[in-house]
């Protein structure tokens, strides 16, 4: 009898799980408030879809929602939609008025939310950031053109060398060391003397893509970036391959100079450079927001998004520029002519919650709440505004008409109140070493191709088939 009333326990069970799971995905297709947008019919009842394409095919998820599917706007789970529309990317991230905030589940996944990127909440969000504009503002970018340029040298001392032995370099990893310690000096007022290393420090651009894995992982299983980064990274490193030892020797560095700047920007006698740690720490911000775990996460985060990004840049427009001789020889005739003219100033999907009214675009109306996406990948391959969007063509910015196709929709560091924080510190990266390296020097690439920088996987930095890695052949320019 026990028997028996043990498995109709188990029994009555598995049918209220069953009954609970049917019901879930029945009213999920057809009583949500999300029911009537269209979308691929499984994506509505589980994310599991989504997790499918992001976990099993390595990222495949925000290029399967770019399949046609008869509209621009579609249910990409049970919570999500996405609209692949440039006329309704203004309404999306450019106002300015409301309440804003971005879609915890994913910004969440990067188990960091002490960093102003990857905060959630509008009001937080904005608080946090007070500290930070004044610090990237172009003025101050600009007034650091020097310190920027000497590590253009430090390059280009490094490619004379490599020039005069006649071996292949990879330019990829030789960009990023580039970028690498020009960040690091801009934010702590000192570099990790990437450039000077035999590699270029070349593990750390697997770790930066690596860091993209995590967050795809921990989206779907919500425990395992908590968990990862609750082990001291010293006992990660005693472990690791000796790529990713590079990553978390910085890192055990880059917390201990945190520290130490913390302690100065608290001390009256401190006479050393004044870095993104003594903005947060001086600031008006509360004590809960200064503590040095939230402060880690703060500079930790602003320095390596401006690692792989920046460097993912420069590296697809040397190989392009150098590989179609007529674009060369343009921009060299018109640096020529005029040598200090200055130049005119993220990737995946990234979501919006008008949390106080409801949005509407065509003739859809959106709940209030509802996280809505658009991936600025898929803008920027979008035909209609650029043809031929995968062809490497500098002419298509020449039209100096402001409202030219692309113009409104070509948003590579995003707009509105969440832009890049960065972004000017970027472009000047970009411009003063591509506006030197043609000058100087000649590569050629003999193992690369164009398909080699197409876009495959959305690690949240879009990853391309040659994973930064970019073997050359260097000569000097010779006059």
């Amino acid at each position: 009898m026990e028997v028996l009333s043990s498995m109709l326990s188990w029994q009555s069970i598995t049918v209220t799980i069953v009954l609970y799971y049917v019901t879930l995905a029945l009213y999920r297709l057809y009583l949500h408030p999300l029911s009537r947008f269209p979308g691929p019919k499984l994506a509505a009842v589980t994310r599991l879809y989504e997790g499918y394409y992001d976990l099993y095919h390595s990222g495949q998820y925000t290029l399967k929602i770019a399949e046609p599917l008869n509209s621009p706007i579609i249910r990409i789970s049970p919570y999500e939609l996405h609209v692949n529309d440039a006329a309704f990317f203004d309404t999306l991230y450019n106002r300015q008025e409301g309440v804003w905030h971005k879609y915890d589940w994913s910004v969440d996944a990067f188990a960091t939310k002490g960093a102003t990127i990857w905060t959630a909440d509008h009001t937080l969000h904005k608080s946090r950031r007070l500290p930070l504009s004044p610090f990237f503002s172009k003025v101050k970018v600009s007034n650091q053109q020097d310190m920027i340029m000497r590590h253009v040298q430090a390059l280009f001392d490094r490619l004379s060398g490599f020039a005069a032995s006649r071996k292949t370099v990879d330019l990829g990893a030789a960009f990023t060391a580039f970028v690498r310690d020009v960040t690091n000096e801009y934010i702590f007022g000192k570099h990790y003397n990437d450039l000077g290393k035999d590699d270029f420090d070349a593990g750390m651009v697997v770790a930066a893509q690596a860091g993209g894995l995590l967050w795809r992982t921990t989206k779907f299983i919500r425990f395992f970036g908590p968990l990862m980064r609750s082990i001291p990274p010293q006992w990660i490193m005693a472990v690791s391959d000796p790529v990713m030892k590079q990553f978390f020797r910085f890192m055990i560095i880059s917390m201990d100079d945190t520290k130490n700047f913390m302690k100065a920007a608290m001390s009256a006698d401190d006479d050393g450079p004044r870095t993104l740690v003594h903005e947060i720490v001086q600031s008006n911000l509360l004590p809960s927001e200064k503590s040095f775990e939230r402060v880690f996460q703060e500079v930790s985060t602003t320095t390596g998004a401006g690692f792989e990004t920046t460097a993912a840049v420069i590296r697809i427009a040397a190989f392009h520029i150098y590989s179609d001789p007529k674009i060369l020889q343009k921009l060299r005739a018109e640096l020529a002519a005029a040598p200090n003219r200055d130049s005119p100033a993220i990737a995946t999907r990234s979501a919006r919650i008008a949390q106080d009214k409801d949005l509407v675009y065509a003739d859809w109306r959106i709940p209030a709440g509802t996280p809505v996406g658009m991936t600025l990948h898929l803008l920027h391959q979008n035909e209609e505004e650029y043809p031929e969007p995968q062809r490497f063509n500098p002419d298509r910015w020449m039209d100096p008409n402001p409202w030219q196709p692309g113009k409104k929709t070509f948003v590579p560091f995003g707009k509105g109140k969440r832009n890049c924080v960065g972004m000017h510190l970027a472009l000047v990266e970009i411009y003063l070493l591509l506006g030197n390296i043609v000058q100087r020097f000649e590569f050629k690439f003999p193992t690369t191709k164009a398909e080699d920088f197409y876009v495959t996987n959305d690690n949240f930095a879009l990853v391309t088939p040659s994973l930064g890695v970019v073997p050359a052949l260097v000569s000097e320019v010779t006059v």
